[in-house]
């Protein structure tokens, strides 16, 4: 097994290990459950997730140019950690806070640690970039100097700069007449030193990198080949022509993080949308938290910007080798190149939606509830579909919708447009504080409001982060509920990309439920008892623990416990100590974890025969799973919300059962054919550290390869009729390889 770095854990005291060991070993009778050691860090969990995600750029069976996609994915994603996660742990410094979680950290101490960390992850990039370079390269594909191009293409590369990128460069002098100028989120700075020909007095100005989409990508290809140089080097080599008669002394590249977390208390706002607007001016000149500066800057232009940026020099400031800001490689990834990609994608149709042309109502009214599974089926034929369908059927009398995130480039926004037009009611909850989709969500709200739809933004100290379709449609002689509830946004785009789950159905005790819970996040209904949903942040929480504490009591009873979760984040304390309780007791434990998990498994009495299982695949895995299996009476939910503080205590979620067994088997599919893959799956080990599985065979399918492959016979099945004897067939074989791992150890 290939070994990843391990996760600190909360105490690297040697005699603080010794005595966890002692205080967990079988003879133990009584376990401290409150023992901060028994418990990972979410952040740098959070950032061993992204070590995985590194190691899929490092992979050669990945193919190159998703190589880079994923050095971009990782790029991206810490810019966005330090945002929210680094800015949230600076914010409780600066308050003061001394309070330690519930691995035993300070904020002070979580910094430090994930600092150490992000280092880490910077060197590997950079050496992963290096050996990347040295591929493309035999393919042709090159990010070159300017200074090492022949003449003429420099000068054909002068003439692009001259005409596209010099009149939109605004140099910005740094002296007593002039105040250090105002630095970007994320934005690429040049620095330059300069002074006059024959004058010891140096000067600096501040000029920034426009990269943007309607400005100038970053990588600017040369020629009609797949070589590019990159729009910094092209303005250093041109900054003659921004600085004329000045004789430069030194140019050097920078680039600024700020904090992302400023939340205006909605306590004292008049207005929801205002609020809002003013947290992203807010943001705009939020605190900086980190300063990534190139290797060999000189340590008094280091000290200075550290200085003026108000930042610890020794903490806060990143050198970077190599390429800053490698996020802008998704533009070489995208190279038309489909010998080093991925095999290209398409998702089949549903087998029950595929060749039936009615209206999806009758379908699903005919037919039971059907289970939706993103991107392995299409978006646009089955949740775009049935919102379509609800628009346009004169029965439909009433659309009600939350809105998380949303794309331009989908129908959704203009179903609901069209249905409204249409004379149906229509209502949506847009959530304005979706984090870093508050400036779109704006703009669809005010959209959707100028057509005349009711717009509303949730409960009051609440986000709103369940995905619900609600259709009232007249049905013969009597109102029927049509609903979706899914685990992933209303995004066309990201349906693509992440795996997610949905259902459709018309169940009348759901359909009750989901009516209630729009009537509360629109109104001023109390929370409603629910009948058969779970929702957050009244109900879900205590209902999943209550189920965690009855898998004990079956397994004390003699009938075996079981519990298996799918989900991208365990971060919550109650519900992980409730999970360790359980393996404790005998109940068998499955996690299938994205990337925050504080459960630690293999530890001795406590948690020795738990699994955490991660995925990292071509696709970001999205959907959560809920499975107990009661005595054998089991039950699966599917839902919007992560075993994590904020999505039970904070948030409206809602999980729906899945009751119907057809769902329930391709379900079982799922957990069984995750748990038992050799491609992609990362297995956690007791210290917090991951070993990734690896096959006697290197071209071996991961499961989302399989769940393709999947997705297509059953298609293939529905139209001879024998989807349920493959169904059964595929069930069949992936619990055998289940049983072959366990016995394999």
């Amino acid at each position: 097994m290939h070994k990843l770095h391990a996760v600190p854990v909360p105490d690297t005291n040697p005699e603080r290990e010794e005595s966890l060991s002692d205080r967990v070993s079988p003879e133990t009778s009584k376990i401290d459950l409150k023992d901060p050691a028994l418990y990972l860090n979410r952040e740098l969990t959070w950032l061993e997730f992204n070590r995985r995600v590194l190691h899929e750029a490092a992979d050669p069976r990945t193919p190159l140019l998703e190589r880079v996609k994923f050095l971009a994915i990782v790029s991206n994603n810490l810019d966005e950690f330090f945002m929210k996660r680094i800015g949230g742990l600076k914010q409780q410094i600066a308050a003061g806070v001394r309070k330690t979680s519930v691995d035993g950290r300070t904020p002070g101490r979580q910094v430090r640690e994930c600092h150490a960390v992000c280092r880490e992850l910077h060197a590997e990039q950079k050496r992963i970039f290096d050996e990347l370079l040295s591929l493309l390269e035999t393919h042709e594909i090159r990010i070159v100097k300017v200074a090492d191009l022949p003449e003429a293409t420099r000068e054909q590369l002068r003439e692009h700069f001259s005409t596209e990128i010099f009149p939109i460069l605004t140099p910005l002098a740094m002296d007593p007449a002039h105040p250090f100028p105002f630095i970007s989120n994320l934005a690429l700075n040049l620095l330059v030193t300069l002074h006059f020909p024959g004058a010891g007095e140096t000067h600096m100005a501040r000029v920034k990198v426009p990269v943007a989409k309607d400005i100038s990508k970053r990588l600017i290809p040369i020629n009609s080949g797949h070589s590019f140089v990159t729009l910094n080097d092209l303005m250093v080599n041109n900054l003659d022509m921004l600085f004329p008669g000045m004789e430069i002394e030194s140019c050097e590249l920078f680039r600024v993080t700020r904090n992302a977390m400023v939340e205006p208390s909605e306590e004292v706002a008049s207005d929801l949308l205002e609020m809002i607007e003013t947290e992203l001016r807010e943001r705009h000149f939020a605190p900086i938290v980190r300063l990534e500066v190139e290797r060999g800057m000189a340590p008094v232009r280091r000290g200075m910007l550290a200085a003026e940026l108000g930042l610890d020099e020794t903490e806060d400031v990143f050198e970077t080798e190599g390429m800053m800001a490698m996020r802008d490689l998704f533009e070489l990834a995208a190279l038309d190149l489909p010998e080093l990609h991925d095999e290209p994608h398409h998702p089949v149709e549903h087998p029950l939606l595929a060749q039936d042309r009615r209206s999806i109502f009758h379908i699903i009214r005919e037919n039971g509830p059907l289970l939706l599974q993103h991107p392995y089926q299409p978006f646009a034929t089955t949740v775009e579909r049935f919102i379509e369908t609800a628009a346009e059927d004169p029965k439909v009398l009433a659309i009600k919708m939350t809105l998380y995130r949303t794309s331009a480039e989908g129908k959704i926004l203009d179903s609901l447009i069209r249905a409204s037009r249409n004379g149906k009611q229509v209502a949506v909850l847009v959530e304005l504080k979706a984090r870093f989709d508050e400036a779109a969500n704006i703009r669809w709200a005010r959209r959707l409001e100028a057509e005349g739809i009711h717009v509303n933004y949730g409960v009051l100290g609440f986000k709103t982060h369940c995905k619900l379709i609600f259709v009232v449609r007249r049905d013969y002689a009597r109102l029927r509920r049509y609903y979706h509830v899914g685990t992933g946004n209303y995004h066309s785009g990201t349906s693509k990309l992440y795996t997610d789950l949905g259902i459709l159905g018309c169940d009348e005790d759901l359909g009750q439920d989901i009516t209630e819970l729009f009537n509360y996040i629109t109104g001023y209904s109390p929370p409603p008892r629910y009948r058969k949903a779970l929702v957050a942040p009244y109900q879900m929480k205590h209902a999943i623990l209550e189920k965690i504490r009855r898998e004990i009591h079956h397994q004390e009873a003699g009938r075996d416990g079981s519990i298996q979760i799918k989900m991208n984040a365990l971060e919550d304390k109650d519900i992980t100590r409730a999970l360790y309780e359980a393996s404790r007791a005998g109940v068998t434990v499955d996690l299938i974890v994205r990337d925050t998990c504080r459960f630690r498994p293999g530890l001795p009495g406590l948690s020795e025969k738990a699994r955490v299982v991660g995925i990292v695949g071509r696709f970001l895995e999205h959907a959560r799973i809920l499975y107990f299996r009661n005595g054998g009476d089991e039950e699966y939910y599917i839902g919007s919300a992560d075993m994590m503080k904020r999505n039970l205590e904070s948030r409206v979620e809602v999980h729906a059962p899945v009751e119907d067994p057809e769902m329930r088997q391709e379900l079982r599919l799922i957990l069984d054919a995750q748990l038992a893959d050799q491609r992609s799956a990362w297995d956690m080990q007791s210290d917090g550290t991951y070993s990734q599985r690896r096959p006697t065979d290197d071209t071996a399918k991961g499961v989302q390869e399989t769940l393709i492959g999947v997705a297509k016979r059953r298609l293939a099945a529905a139209s001879r009729h024998q989807e349920k004897k493959i169904r059964s067939r595929l069930l069949g074989h992936f619990q055998r390889r289940l049983r072959s791992n366990k016995e394999q150890g």
